[in-house]
């Protein structure tokens, strides 16, 4: 039997013909030698020559390919690499590898060695975002220097001989319309509150403060509000919820436009400063704490400045209004004679003490109407506890220097028992008010010298609030406390008479800039300097800081003072 084996390429099919000569019977497998049956088996399958050399390619072993290196290293062939290549691979795989340890060991390591401490422009966080995480929302405006103050205000001389100042903060409020509700604005915030301390007539509002024509406008109108017949404004720069710019030495400015007119009285304008663990307005924050500056452990620091009925000074010749009473004030909440153990915001001295802390107040100017005829001046003062007996301070011509005796005098008013004051009064441009020429003049103080219309009006030298030996206190240093920088404008007849009758409703403070400059060599802006901190503190008590209500530390907030080494409480 035979047939015809043909093999259908496209279809893979094998089929037999009757014409093939090919037998399909059982073979020998050693009648064919492997070369003739592939020649026997490709020749019928897929009629090629019996020869695969005449295919076009060798399927024999014996036939070298130019790719068979690639396929079939040989050994005896190793030479033909060379070194060169080993050497290549062997440096790539090395290159690669200390690569990959330099991008996941090195790089984080040599970053925290070489990195370079960011900004925060006295502010909270990077490039000076505050504690809430503001940021400026003013066009051009980014940080603490506005970018509308002119070059030639970037140093200033100082008033004291000392070094050049240089800029450190700046506002010149000419972008209109700005806001000052609590989170509008990323360095000034405005109070909705009565300010009870003064026994002000009006309410503090945000809706009175805004920006226009190029200045801050604070006004002060006739309106009924809670209760009030006045609607006024005041206008903080705090760190925190308040706590948002604070500066420790230096020189602060201010060109101002006073409000109303120079010859009727009622009005109380006015720019401050204040220590920062005090908030203004909001009084249990601030029981024993204004108008301390003292770092003593003694009777200074004892409720109404005296222990056991001494010193004598502490319970006459004082206030004649409080039957001759030196001090009412509760003591100083946090003293140098703090226990160990007890809530103090420190730092603490070599010898173990705490460090006397407390919310000074030095203001840069309070306008007033006086005299006969009236006029216009302004009061440039400092407050302090504990007192001198009888609110006597050191007020030689070493201590006390007045340039200008013909502007500048002493003011009458020296203390009473919540506080003791050195206070200048100097007669201001009687122009610079709104409803005269309405030009404006510069105030400031560097501490401690007193500017007005943009020359000095008086200096208080340190050693006059030095040691008093009747009254048994210690000096009160100039203070050290990082302060904040407070504008307002109101009434209040705790400050002198109050003409309703012919203010002329509504009036206006205008303030063209602020700004403030410190010494090369000793820049400090910030509200929780480490020689002076006190956001731990302050975020401790919060409630104290952001409640109005509460009037007092002990009754209304219900805190303990803290125990009083001197007082024998330890």
């Amino acid at each position: 039997l035979s047939t015809t084996m043909v093999y259908s390429a496209g279809s893979g099919d094998l089929t037999l013909s009757p014409e093939s000569n090919a037998s399909l019977l059982p073979r020998s497998k050693h009648t064919l030698s492997q070369s003739d049956r592939v020649q026997s088996f490709a020749s019928i399958t897929f009629h090629l020559p019996p020869d695969p050399r005449e295919w076009g390619l060798s399927l024999y072993n014996d036939c070298k390919e130019p790719d068979d290196d690639l396929h079939n290293p040989n050994i005896r062939d190793h030479n033909t690499w060379g070194p060169d290549r080993g050497l290549a691979n062997i440096g790539c795989l090395l290159v690669l590898g200390i690569g990959l340890i330099t991008l996941f060991a090195g790089y984080p390591v040599i970053t925290y060695f070489t990195r370079t401490a960011l900004s925060n422009q006295g502010g909270f966080n990077l490039g000076g975002i505050n504690a809430s995480g503001q940021i400026p929302q003013i066009p051009g405006n980014l940080g603490l220097i506005d970018t509308d103050t002119p070059r030639s205000a970037y140093t200033k001389p100082s008033w004291n001989n000392g070094p050049d100042m240089q800029l450190v903060f700046s506002d010149e409020f000419n972008t209109p319309g700005r806001t000052f509700w609590p989170g509008d604005d990323p360095y000034w915030e405005a109070v909705n509150l009565h300010y009870w301390e003064t026994n002000n007539l009006e309410w503090y509002d945000p809706e009175a403060i805004t920006t226009q024509d190029g200045y801050l406008v604070i006004t002060l109108s006739q309106k009924d509000t809670h209760n009030l017949n006045y609607q006024g404004g005041e206008h903080f720069m705090i760190y925190d919820a308040w706590n948002k710019f604070c500066f420790t030495g230096g020189y602060i400015e201010a060109s101002v436009s006073l409000p109303g007119v120079n010859n009727v009285v009622g009005l109380w304008p006015a720019i401050w400063t204040l220590g920062n663990l005090g908030r203004a307005g909001y009084g249990a924050s601030l029981e024993g704490m204004w108008p301390y500056t003292y770092d003593a452990c003694d009777v200074g620091t004892a409720p109404n400045q005296t222990f056991n009925g001494l010193p004598v000074a502490a319970t006459q010749g004082g206030d004649p209004t409080q039957g001759g009473a030196l001090s009412f004030l509760p003591g100083q909440r946090l003293s140098r004679c703090t226990c160990k153990g007890e809530s103090h915001p420190g730092p603490v001295h070599s010898d173990g003490t705490y460090v006397g802390r407390a919310a000074p107040e030095i203001d840069m100017f309070e306008a007033q109407i006086t005299g006969n005829p009236l006029s216009g001046q302004v009061s440039q003062s400092a407050q302090w506890a504990p007192f001198n007996a009888g609110y006597i301070w050191k007020n030689t011509s070493e201590n006390e220097i007045i340039p200008n005796p013909s502007l500048t005098a002493l003011n009458t008013y020296i203390g009473g028992v919540e506080q003791q004051a050195t206070s200048g009064v100097t007669t201001t441009n009687q122009g610079c008010y709104e409803g005269e020429t309405g030009c404006f003049s510069v105030y400031g103080f560097e501490y401690i010298t007193w500017v007005a219309n943009n020359q000095v009006a008086w200096t208080l030298n340190v050693a006059g609030m030095g040691a008093d030996p009747v009254a048994n206190i210690s000096a009160r240093p100039i203070p050290q406390e990082p302060m904040y920088i407070i504008m307002n404008l109101g009434m209040s007849t705790n400050f002198g008479t109050v003409d309703l009758a012919h203010l002329p409703f509504p009036v206006h403070m205008r303030v063209d800039y602020i700004r403030v400059y410190q010494p090369l060599n000793s820049r400090n802006i910030g509200c929780d300097p480490r020689d002076f901190p006190t956001a731990d503190y302050i975020n401790t008590y919060i409630e104290a800081y952001t409640n109005p209500n509460l009037t007092t530390w002990t009754n209304d907030y219900n805190q303990p003072f803290p125990k009083n080494s001197f007082l024998g409480q330890c």
